[in-house]
């Protein structure tokens, strides 16, 4: 798919629709009813209230929490962090744990991409066109495996409609935001009867170099003189989709074809851009064949991810992932107050790294697995259970060039196996009680076991252990949650063991340029000895590990029905509040493991009165001091004040929401605990400095 698939895929649907929807009102169908939005990630069977710890973030709150980087927009939510790489490249980190141990899902299917490979690839996803995104807590094995044993992320965006759709509508969002002149904009469009729906979507990014509260020594083109920005952080991103959906009796089958490209920089080199591109093919469907099967749902995907990395105007590594995955789940009929399904998964991963700082092999995973969930429906509440078993089988295939003997040539094959329990407990219509406890194995990933070279983004010598076995951990999970009208509270408190955490240790070494271990010193003409450029070497290592913590969140009603006063005029004020604390620790050394996020608390309170909304809150991190003793540094405490303003209005049949956020107020000078770039470039990669967004969002 070419760069301009998202002004061309518009410019079709818009005449498209035009003679479409005057076509779709007038169709003589009953209209179909609006459903109430379910929770889909972990949530097999669609029930409506949840026993694994879920969060979801849609509509304005979204719309309030959007960021260039799928790590930044749900940062600060309960448990969940971000491996900040500067403004361009952010992934989530759930309960302590990133990487690999955080599945990244797109509608519940596989989203291949590199981002888990290296701190600085970005995720191909952004929130101008996604509809909803879920966040999973906790071990999830039964459903996505070992590498969600951390959580899941799933960015829902409706490409391949799975519900009829009266008519025609959608939304436009345009904005404008201060601390990196980001000009941004995105439109959805959705149109359809009770037998055929379609969607398409587009959006455009574009930012500057980010301002930050420090000199950090890099030329600014608009402000000579002026460094107060992160170097080399430009970026611009677009792409879109187009997708279609036809429906008939007994179910439905569509499919959807999306693109993806992002230009930016790497801020831990002045000079490196990354050119990244990222076309996925998708097809979806559902059937009811009646019988002991009630439905049967299937997905497919496709998906080519490219990106090269360029030092000035000259193309270096270049790294890609082609991959495909199938996933099929067969509900069954309830038996008694028993209901179910059975699934299988296949996914498949052609990885390559040519270049220079190619520090992995060319590689290719193949897995496939059977799983089961069941609930059992009783008087006090609900049970749930099932298992899963894998396949997985990792080739290492070398590098095509001669002249690269440093990797390993195998394959190792793995058989992990999962198995989980949960209760939920209704104690009475406010109070629910919620435990889960889960076995999860995650077989090694391709890099875990055959890198062997320089890795920029980490300032090290990686090395892979190709003998290295499956992680092993037991994880518990205990929750209480209230309702009472506008109040809620939710805590959930957890521990997760691991009998073989695979993680990036420091072994001691160095290694120069050419891979030599502590090499020695380079005697000159002028007779002086000179150490040659060297950089620490890592290794993945299996250790033992335990995961600790608590998460807590809810909404205090202060004003209006519910709260300790009504207001006149129908206006409404609520203290949103919130905290999280994950400790870490290796304990067959007893030290801390890195890059973990410190106690944070955080509060809001949001005052609504007809169609204004206003936000003022803070998020308080406590400084890290739990660091270990090699390879990490500490963070000082730091509080990030946010404001936001919003107004709405009516135009004919369209409804508008002007909005106004205030990001960082205090433009307080912060650094990452939970970003590499605090040990490697520290201090030239601080959190943004104060940002104001202005924006405008239409739906129709």
């Amino acid at each position: 798919m070419s760069s301009s698939f998202a002004r061309n895929a518009v410019g079709v649907a818009v005449l498209s629709f035009v003679s479409y929807a005057a076509w779709a009102q007038s169709d003589a169908a009953a209209p179909t009813p609006s459903l109430q939005e379910i929770t889909v990630t972990g949530n097999p069977l669609g029930a409506t209230e949840l026993i694994a710890p879920t969060t979801s973030v849609s509509g304005d709150q979204l719309l309030l929490r959007s960021q260039s980087t799928l790590g930044e927009t749900l940062n600060n939510l309960p448990g969940v962090g971000s491996t900040y790489f500067g403004p361009n490249a952010s992934r989530p980190t759930i309960r302590g744990q990133d990487g690999d141990r955080i599945r990244i899902l797109q509608n519940g299917g596989a989203a291949p991409d590199a981002s888990a490979l290296s701190y600085d690839h970005a995720v191909p996803v952004d929130a101008l066109v996604t509809e909803r995104i879920e966040v999973l807590r906790g071990p999830s094995a039964l459903q996505y495996g070992g590498s969600a044993v951390g959580g899941v992320v799933n960015v829902i965006d409706n490409r391949i409609p799975t519900e009829p759709l009266n008519g025609f509508g959608g939304r436009i969002d345009a904005g404008y935001a201060s601390g990196s002149r980001e000009k941004s904009g995105g439109a959805v469009l959705e149109g359809g009867n009770d037998r055929f729906a379609l969607h398409v979507d587009a959006f455009s990014r574009t930012a500057d170099d980010t301002r930050v509260p420090i000199e950090l020594g890099c030329e600014n083109p608009y402000r000579p003189g002026l460094a107060r920005r992160i170097c080399n952080s430009a970026n611009r991103a677009d792409g879109g989709a187009i997708g279609g959906t036809l429906f008939f009796d007994r179910g439905w089958i569509g499919a959807s074809a999306s693109s993806y490209r992002s230009q930016y920089g790497t801020v831990a080199e002045d000079d490196v851009s990354i050119d990244m591109k990222s076309d996925r093919y998708a097809l979806e469907g559902a059937w009811r064949p009646g019988g002991f099967f009630t439905s049967i749902h299937g997905k497919f995907g496709y998906t080519d991810y490219r990106h090269t990395e360029f030092e000035g105007q000259e193309p270096g590594t270049t790294f890609s992932n082609k991959a495909h995955d199938l996933r099929i789940e067969a509900r069954h009929r309830k038996i008694g107050n028993l209901e179910g399904l059975i699934g299988f998964s296949s996914e498949t991963g052609r990885f390559s790294a040519d270049g220079e700082e190619a520090f992995a092999p060319h590689s290719r995973t193949r897995s496939s697995a059977l799983f089961v969930h069941e609930e059992l429906g009783m008087p006090w509440g609900r049970l749930s259970f099932g298992a899963r078993t894998e396949q997985v089988k990792v080739r290492s295939l070398g590098s095509p060039d001669p002249d690269v003997a440093r990797f390993a040539v195998g394959e190792r094959s793995f058989n992990p196996r999962s198995a989980a329990l949960g209760a939920l407990v209704d104690l009475n219509p406010q109070w629910q009680l919620t435990s889960n406890l889960a076995y999860t194995e995650r077989a090694p990933k391709d890099y875990e076991l055959f890198a062997n070279g320089p890795h920029v983004a980490t300032g090290a010598w990686e090395l892979g252990d190709p003998n290295l076995q499956k992680e092993k951990s037991v994880g518990f999970d205990l929750g209480a949650q209230w309702k009472s009208g506008a109040n809620t509270a939710r805590v959930n408190a957890y521990a997760t063991r691991f009998r073989n955490y695979i993680g990036l240790m420091a072994t001691g070494n160095v290694r120069d340029e050419e891979g030599g271990v502590n090499p020695a010193p380079i005697e000159t003409e002028e007779g002086l000895l000179v150490f040659p450029d060297v950089m620490d070497e890592y290794a993945y290592r299996g250790v033992r590990a335990r995961f600790t913590g608590i998460e807590a969140s809810g909404n205090l009603r202060l004003l209006g029905l519910d709260g300790f006063a009504n207001a006149a005029d129908g206006s409404t004020l609520d203290l949103q509040w919130r905290g999280d604390l994950v400790r870490a620790k290796n304990t067959d050394t007893g030290e801390p493991l890195p890059r973990i996020s410190p106690a944070r608390v955080g509060a809001t309170l949001v005052y609504g009165s007809g169609p204004w909304s206003a936000r003022l809150g803070f998020d308080h991190y406590a400084a890290q001091k739990r660091v270990p003793s090699v390879g990490a540094r500490p963070t000082e405490a730091y509080t990030l004040w946010n404001a936001a303003l919003t107004y709405r209005m009516k135009v004919q049949n369209a409804s508008l929401t002007w909005y106004a956020r205030l990001d960082n107020l205090t433009n307080k000078l912060a650094y990452s605990s939970t970003s590499i770039l605090t040990t490697t470039a520290f201090p030239n990669a601080p959190l943004p400095g104060r940002s104001v967004k202005v924006g405008l969002r239409v739906n129709f």
